[in-house]
């Protein structure tokens, strides 16, 4: 006996099930396609309804359906240092995919009202004092932003210790990925990668990598522009780095053989958008074989997959 299916979609919160009162035991449904759709950043609904026809039935809009509607989980990110410059593009990235965002950082909730700010839980807090069972409870990812320049002293505590220290509850509480944005070496010679900022944050990148083998990733840009807010202010890095991002991927192979030489990337390195690392980031939380340190250009790469 043959039999065909029409399928439908709808959306709500409920779930219900509409059983045809008089299916033939001897007819088999046939397999139909189910859609998921993000419709908010807490859950996304999945339903779908179809309607089945044997030889001597007529089909139409109301024969024989079946409706169900369920929640669907999606991700959910706890973003530290979410409130500053790359965190808050990383935050309005993960928005924007319909992912459950928790920003962490001493400032707590921007002053800007973006709509996308009130989509956001905002927590103000120290990293070395965070009661972390409840802000990584049902967390599938951490990105870090924490970094930061000072002394020595001061900056291997927040490039490293702080890190360090995020990574490692992440880990005991079970979270599943660790994201780290860190920063292109510039090819500099040892003696000043061993400064407290590079030194920092190769701690954190070991740690990192050690804790999550196959699910830790380490973003590397180099520097990064974009429009960068503070307080009432805004300062257009776009209008710097973007230009110089076109100029030096557009005399790339002239300037290759330059690469070699100690500190040369300080002037080579392509600058990246603040919105190429935050899709990089996002990318990262979809893509299982996403893992590892990853380059400027791979960097690049990695966003143009969320971005098409």
């Amino acid at each position: 006996m043959a039999a065909s299916s029409l399928c439908s979609f709808t959306s709500s919160p409920l779930l219900s099930v509409r059983r045809p009162s008089a299916l033939s035991a001897r007819m088999s449904p046939l397999p139909c396609s189910l859609t998921r759709s993000f419709s908010g950043p807490l859950s996304s609904r999945v339903s779908f309804r179809c309607s089945y026809a044997t030889s001597d039935i007529v089909e139409d809009s109301s024969s024989l359906p079946i409706d169900v509607v369920a929640d669907v989980k999606t991700e959910k990110i706890v973003v530290l240092g979410g409130s500053g410059f790359v965190g808050s593009a990383i935050c309005r990235a993960a928005v924007s995919k319909g992912i459950e965002v928790v920003s962490v950082s001493r400032s707590g909730r921007p002053s800007y009202t973006d709509p996308w700010v009130d989509q956001v839980s905002w927590i103000a807090g120290d990293v070395f004092y965070l009661n972390w069972d409840e802000i990584l409870a049902g967390a599938t990812a951490v990105v870090s932003t924490l970094g930061g320049f000072g002394n020595e002293e001061q900056m291997k505590k927040i490039n490293g210790e702080a890190n360090i220290l995020a990574v490692g509850a992440a880990k005991d509480f079970g979270v599943p990925k660790f994201i780290l944005i860190s920063v292109h070496d510039y090819n500099l010679p040892s003696f000043l990668l061993s400064s407290g900022y590079f030194n920092g944050k190769r701690q954190a990148e070991s740690e990192v990598l050690s804790k999550y083998p196959r699910s830790g990733v380490v973003l590397r840009p180099g520097f990064i522009y974009g429009k960068r807010r503070l307080d009432s202010y805004e300062i257009p890095l776009d209008l710097i780095g973007e230009p110089l991002e076109r100029i030096l991927l557009a005399v790339e192979n002239f300037t290759k053989p330059l690469k070699s030489l100690p500190a040369s990337d300080l002037l080579l390195a392509p600058p990246v958008s603040v919105d190429d690392v935050a899709y990089a980031a996002i990318n990262s939380l979809t893509d299982d074989d996403f893992f590892g340190v990853f380059t400027i250009e791979q960097i690049k790469e990695a966003a143009a997959k969320v971005r098409s």
